[in-house]
């Protein structure tokens, strides 16, 4: 593949990727069964502010990327589209995406939701463009700590769950059934996404992020 193609088809990825998981996030909300834990955060100041979720998104993302500077961390062309691109295309499914009212409809909303979001993830982290806000911000506390990575995303998930419950974002089953299967998806689609090298051919999987360190946004 030549370095233009190459350098085409890893953006394509990206940008896909991104949209998707503004797509799946989208669903998770249409199922009404359980969130993400930072959609949840995202859902419960979209309720105390008015504004929706997507954009509340993007500011959070934002703000994030800001705590970025004291720990140390660049960001990539990743990072800064991630900040605006899922919030976009969060709101765009949700507008075209139909209200669902009965648990026949919800369920199937769930698990599609919960699948492209894998599907999604691993799309744009084989990308190599550098990680979400979010990412960033738990790689870099275990890098400043010295705390494990493991710990550090326990630790400020558990707090975005919390406080945004609180606000009035939705946990459920399907907050449940995401945290024990999004390792696993991502895994999966990192490597049927992984991006063969420009020079030689091979794949390389989401290069300069450790894989235990994949994290929702």
């Amino acid at each position: 593949m030549s370095t233009q193609g190459h350098l085409i088809r890893r953006l394509v990825q990206l940008y896909l990727g991104l949209a998707l998981y503004g797509a799946s996030s989208a669903l998770l909300v249409e199922s009404g069964l359980g969130l993400e834990p930072w959609n949840v955060l995202h859902q419960g100041l979209a309720e105390l502010t008015g504004l929706t979720i997507g954009v509340v998104s993007i500011v959070v993302g934002a703000a994030v990327l800001l705590l970025w500077i004291p720990l140390r961390q660049r960001p990539g062309l990743g990072t800064v589209s991630n900040v605006f691109v899922v919030g976009i295309a969060m709101d765009g499914a949700l507008a075209v995406v139909p209200e669902a009212d009965t648990l026949p409809v919800r369920v199937p909303l769930m698990l599609a939701g919960i699948l492209l979001n894998g599907v999604a993830t691993g799309l744009y982290i084989a990308a190599r463009f550098g990680p979400g806000p979010r990412d960033g911000l738990m790689t870099g506390l275990h890098r400043r700590t010295g705390r494990s990575i493991r710990l550090m995303r326990t630790a400020v998930e558990v707090a975005v769950v919390v406080t945004g419950f609180a606000l009035g974002g939705t946990i459920g089953v399907g907050t449940l059934l995401y945290a024990v299967s999004i390792g696993p998806l991502a895994q999966l689609f990192l490597r049927v996404f992984a991006v063969p090298s420009a020079s030689d051919g091979s794949t390389v999987v989401a290069g300069g992020q450790p894989r235990r360190a994949i994290l929702r946004r």
